[in-house]
């Protein structure tokens, strides 16, 4: 094997450089399809930043075709934040409140107002489910 001179490494690591930084750079925010439920906001994002997602106490990440935690406790007022962690597209199906199309690494927040159980599915792979529980 035939080591490459220091400006072939140079511009080998220039490209790859940029190759990161053109699949890192973000998105335009997303549009959020259908109605909102009583008392409810929602907001989606474009690609977090990072190669590493840290799960934060209302977080619900989106990987391997589940949503895990797949139960999630929060209080009224308090907003989930869904992460796509996986490789292919999923939605955020809460009854009708359905978030854009997710790829990798965009995030989607729904802020629950109302206490109660509100169940959720991916409507692209409705196999998929999950629950919020929010408590007063």
């Amino acid at each position: 094997m035939r080591a490459c001179s220091r400006p072939q490494r140079l511009g080998r690591l220039g490209v790859g450089a940029l190759l990161v930084v053109a699949a890192c750079s973000p998105a335009a925010g997303r549009v959020v399809r259908g109605s909102r439920g009583a008392g409810a906001t929602s907001t989606v994002t474009g690609p977090i930043q990072g190669g590493t997602v840290p799960r934060a106490g209302n977080e619900v990440l989106i990987s391997n075709f589940t949503f895990t935690p797949a139960t999630l406790a929060i209080r009224s007022g308090e907003k989930v934040r869904w992460v796509n962690v996986d490789a292919v597209a999923h939605t955020v199906d809460l009854s009708g409140v359905v978030s854009s199309v997710l790829i990798r690494g965009d995030t989607y927040t729904q802020t629950f107002a109302a206490a109660g159980t509100y169940s959720y599915t991916c409507s692209i792979h409705p196999f998929m489910h999950g629950t919020i529980v929010v408590s007063r």
